[in-house]
């Protein structure tokens, strides 16, 4: 999160080990909102499609359409070219609830 309320979401490494080579990215449409937990994107990859879910409300502000060419960004560079949205946090207050690095780890077990 910046200091603007914004955010940028993707999948983490862990997530995009266990799909695959991603061959497709479904990005939506920008001015959109979506609540929590709400799914706003598909990830298709060799193994199976997933939904991709919203972690806080938020309105999309960008979309990675750089994923249209190159949807292996997202395996490649998870935490960097394979972004998938920005959003304006509409509830910051959420950002709390989120997991951290930390917590994260301890659920997934070491690599």
């Amino acid at each position: 999160m910046t200091s603007d309320n914004e955010g940028i979401i993707g999948i983490t490494d862990y997530a995009q080990r266990s799909l695959g080579d991603v061959t497709y990215v479904e990005l939506p449409q920008i001015g959109l909102h979506y609540n929590k937990d709400q799914p706003f994107s598909i990830i298709e990859s060799v193994k199976a499609a997933s939904d991709i879910y919203m972690p806080v409300d938020g309105q999309i502000i960008a979309v990675n359409n750089s994923l249209d060419n190159n949807p292996g960004w997202v395996n490649s560079a998870p935490y960097s070219d394979g972004w998938i949205i920005k959003i304006k946090i509409a509830s910051p207050n959420q950002f709390s609830e989120l997991l951290s690095s930390q917590d994260y780890q301890d659920i997934i077990g070491p690599r």
